[in-house]
């Protein structure tokens, strides 16, 4: 048996230091290397444990290590043979790699709109290895792989594409210039581009988080019999700098207790970030390994080239392996920025012995030793390795070099992630160094290349993606509609509740409930909900439908004697994220997209404290609109004034506002259930029938109070934003609302009547932010046809024949009821909404502070009436005095 290698001790703060007692540490390295030879891994793992028990025991807190020394995880004996042609795919992997560098070179000439060369160039044998080898495609017989490609990337996918046949020339000198169609999107945007990309990963941190829940969503459609079990992987391709992003690490406990194994991450560590290093005085990759090894997933280190293998076989004593370590990456970075003569003096010239080990080596021969992920060997290992493990969910950590092939343009330097242009020395420098045929003359040109179509690398290039069963990325969005139930369906929320107070989210409880017994979507429904079940009133879907836990329930639940237990299961249907916003609407974001990453329509329902939504998801809800979701997302307890006793951080008075911009965003605050069930109805007709690229957002209340019937002839209304409650024949005024304040409208309408003879027009406003839509299509159409008849908004159609000032009030920002002022022509319009900071208390007496109570609106009323001179100005000071309206109180946006 051959005496193990002695490794630098790690100490824990990761730097390295000798061994003080080599002979002793031989010992007893020799005798676990004894019992892993004669009774196994197992119990030398165990022996381990027990020395670290027996450690914790003595001195009380525990001493180990989560990091592995700063090599390679694969070993050179346990490397599999490459299976593919090297020389081949190094000659149309070159053509790719200057196709990336072109687009943006080009671009930068023509438009200068430019791009980003430097994250490619260190990430293409990351990629080459992965789409000739791993990357599977949609087949009749085979979902596909699910591959995330890193933003800054996209300038290598297109240069691949464009040897594919996918993208033609003109196409990639329209690089960042899309409004004029033929274009390329900057990055990845299904949006933009609906047959190519799969997957929006910019802005940075959204690829990791989506990527995590995709694959535990995959795993749930498996669970739950929908989908056959193939075996698909989900890649994700992250920076190492993106990984400071809170959202890029918020899922990896998640995946790693799921022991999701069907979710690899590789992280280009390049270790740069936009303005320098990632981590200037440590080692990211060290830092990420122990993150990701705590979380419980499987870690493969990918450092160093094959070039290094015999230097590392050469060094016996451990001395180089220290060296490693002792360099921190602000080192590593700038020796890739300088050449071989520096990096013998400063790295290998530290130590004697380590001068003596490259004696032998040319400064040429120290500056080729690259990097592990730039070694299609190497990657490729780290890949079949992450394919074949089980049990865990694999990070590649693959240390790269950004800029790489740049040269003195850019390579290892801090600002080529800016760098959009490159000098003729550059441009003819990387074609030398990649070995490309273009000849001086045309260098300027900087020409598109691909092999010929009738040439060996062609042929080959096609085989590997035949084989591997299809284009990647590719978006598939063909899927037949589902069978929705009519309108009747809901009849019992179409009725009045006579006596009976209910809130709008009981309704919504009901609605659901129906679907999960309509024969056609019942299994479809994903209801999804972070921790808040109880207080949405959904508990009696625990037992009924059960909660999904990939591990079933290992327990006896506290509440198991009750109608409602928390009945967790395999094939649950509830996803319970927890208090977790970012991670249901990524969970949200996997289901509202089955139709095209999966080929199955579900129906996804997530249910969450309206002020939890947008404002704390904002950058996902504008992903999932790029994504094409499709799918209702439910803003439950909404309106500043309607969730009494919780105050600032709860009272929600601007998701409307914030869903309002988000284009492909229909956004509904209605007041009664047969609004609701109009609303819902709809939706999933435009969705999942109609198969439109848009998603609904709900808000729904709290606050219990009758509702009535549906009046005849409203669902027209209801849709397109407003219609009429009540009229009368005298109306001298239009007052609106919607949502909890709707009914305070109504109360107003009343008291103007019984208490100043003034009539009223009284509307529901489901939609402020679909009228506004409509009302600015109509103002476009007519901006651009002027000798047409002018089209009127839906609005403006309303209002017509009808007198007075209109009235808004909403439990929103004044701002919410602003969207429809430029269509009220030629009348007074006044708003009324709780703009500013949410307050703890009862809803009469908020409402009353935020000035959007029944009195409120008698006066906003009366004041308009009386600026139009329709009646004296004495009645508003009457209103002041009859409701005790303090003139003096403070105004609630100064609080």
């Amino acid at each position: 048996m051959n005496p193990p290698t002695l490794e630098p001790h790690m100490t824990s703060n990761n730097t390295a230091r000798l061994d003080d007692d080599p002979q002793e540490t031989r010992e007893w390295l020799e005798s676990i290397e004894s019992v892993l030879s004669t009774e196994g891994r197992p119990r030398a793992h165990y022996l381990i444990d027990q020395l670290l028990d027996f450690d914790v025991a003595r001195h009380g807190d525990f001493y180990g290590r989560v990091t592995t020394p700063y090599v390679n995880s694969i070993p050179v004996e346990r490397q599999l043979p490459y299976p593919g042609n090297l020389d081949i795919e190094r000659r149309t992997n070159a053509f790719i790699r200057w196709n990336a560098m072109a687009m943006v070179l080009r671009a930068g000439k023509h438009s200068g709109v430019g791009g980003h060369i430097a994250t490619y160039a260190s990430a293409a044998v990351l990629y080459d290895v992965g789409f000739d080898h791993f990357f599977r495609g949609r087949t009749d017989t085979f979902d596909g792989d699910l591959v995330y490609i890193q933003g800054h990337s996209s300038p290598g996918i297109y240069g691949r594409a464009y040897l594919e046949g996918r993208i033609s020339e003109a196409q990639l000198d329209n690089f960042r210039r899309e409004a004029g169609g033929e274009g390329l999107s900057s990055y990845p945007h299904p949006r933009l581009m609906p047959d190519f990309w799969q997957f929006p990963t910019v802005s940075m941190g959204l690829g990791p988080i989506t990527a995590a829940y995709q694959a535990r969503f995959m795993r749930y459609l498996e669970f739950r019999a929908l989908k056959q079990h193939q075996g698909r992987k989900v890649w994700a391709f992250l920076g190492d700098g993106e990984m400071d992003q809170p959202e890029s690490l918020a899922a990896i406990s998640l995946a790693g207790r799921e022991k999701l194994d069907n979710l690899i991450f590789v992280v280009n560590c390049n270790l740069q970030r936009l303005d320098g290093p990632v981590r200037g005085n440590a080692k990211v990759i060290q830092e990420f390994e122990s993150l990701y090894r705590a979380a419980g997933w499987n870690v493969i280190k990918v450092i160093w080239g094959g070039g290094w293998d015999a230097l590392l076989e050469k060094d016996r004593s451990g001395l180089l392996r220290q060296r490693m370590m002792e360099c921190v990456d602000g080192d590593y970075q700038n020796y890739k920025s300088q050449n071989g003569a520096y990096v013998r003096e400063h790295f290998f010239g530290k130590y004697p012995e380590l001068l003596a080990l490259v004696a032998d080596m040319s400064d040429d021969d120290i500056w080729k030793l690259s990097r592990g992920g730039h070694d299609p060997d190497k990657v490729y290992n780290a890949y079949a390795a992450a394919v074949r493990h089980k049990g865990q969910p694999t990070v590649i950590l693959a240390k790269t070099v950004k800029g790489f092939g740049m040269g003195e343009a850019g390579e290892g330097q801090n600002i080529n992630h800016q760098l959009k242009k490159m000098g003729a020395d550059a441009v003819k420098a990387f074609r030398d160094r990649f070995g490309l045929e273009v000849a001086d003359d045309r260098l300027d040109e900087i020409p598109y290349l691909k092999p010929a179509a009738d040439s060996e690398e062609a042929r080959y290039f096609a085989a590997r993606r035949q084989t591997l069963g299809g284009y990647v990325p590719a978006r598939h969005s063909a899927v037949a509609p589902l069978q929705i139930p009519e309108l009747g369906a809901f009849a019992t929320q179409l009725k009045d509740t006579g006596e009976r107070a209910i809130s709008t989210t009981m309704a919504f409880v009901r609605i659901l409930g129906t679907l999960l017994k309509d024969p056609h979507l019942s299994k479809l429904i994903v209801p999804i909900v972070p921790d808040e079940s109880r207080t949405f009133g959904m508990e009696s879907l625990f037992r009924q439908i059960g909660i999904h836990s990939a591990v079933g329930q290992l327990y006896t639940p506290q509440d198991a004697g009750q109608l409602s237990y928390y009945k967790e299961s395999k094939d649950g249907q509830i996803m319970q994220e927890g208090l977790n916003e970012s991670g249901a609407i990524s969970s949200w974001i996997a289901a509202s997209t089955s139709y095209s990453n999966h080929g199955l329509m579900t129906v996804p329902f997530y249910i969450f404290y309206s002020m939890f939504g947008f404002q704390r998801v904002g950058d996902l809800a504008w992903a999932a609109g790029d994504a094409r979701a499709r799918g209702f997302l439910l803003g439950a307890t909404a309106g500043r004034t309607t969730l009494m006793g919780e105050g600032l951080q709860h009272d929600d008075g601007h998701s409307h506002i914030l869903a309002s911009v988000i284009p492909c965003c229909v956004a509904y605050d209605p007041t009664f259930a047969y609004e609701l069930a109009v609303i819902i109805r709809e939706g999933m007709r435009r969705m999942y029938v109609e198969q439109e690229d848009i998603y609904y957002y709900i808000t729904l209340l709290n606050e219990n109070y009758p509702h009535p019937a549906m009046p005849e002839g409203v669902e027209e209304g209801i849709l397109k934003g407003m219609y009429p409650l009540s009229t009368h024949p005298q109306a001298q005024v239009q007052l609106m609302g919607s949502g909890s304040i709707l009914r305070e409208v109504i109360a107003a309408a009343e008291l103007l009547a019984k208490d100043f003879a003034v009539h009223s027009d009284v509307w529901s406003v489901t939609s402020l932010t679909e009228l506004r839509r409509d009302g600015h299509a109509a103002e476009r159409w007519n901006l651009l046809h002027p000798q047409s008849e002018p089209r009127q908004s839906y609005v403006e159609a309303c209002l017509a024949g009808r007198t007075g000032a209109v009235v808004v009030a909403t439990d929103y920002m004044k701002l919410f009821a602003d969207q429809i002022r430029p269509f009220v022509h030629g009348r007074r319009f006044v708003a009324l909404g709780t703009d500013g900071f949410g307050q703890s208390d009862t809803r009469e007496t908020l409402r009353e502070f935020f000035e959007v109570d029944r009195h409120f609106i008698v006066l906003a009323a009366l004041k308009a009436l009386a600026d139009d001179g329709v009646i004296d100005r004495d009645k508003i000071a009457l209103a002041i005095s009859r409701y005790g309206i303090n003139i003096d109180k403070v105004d609630p946006v100064a609080v």
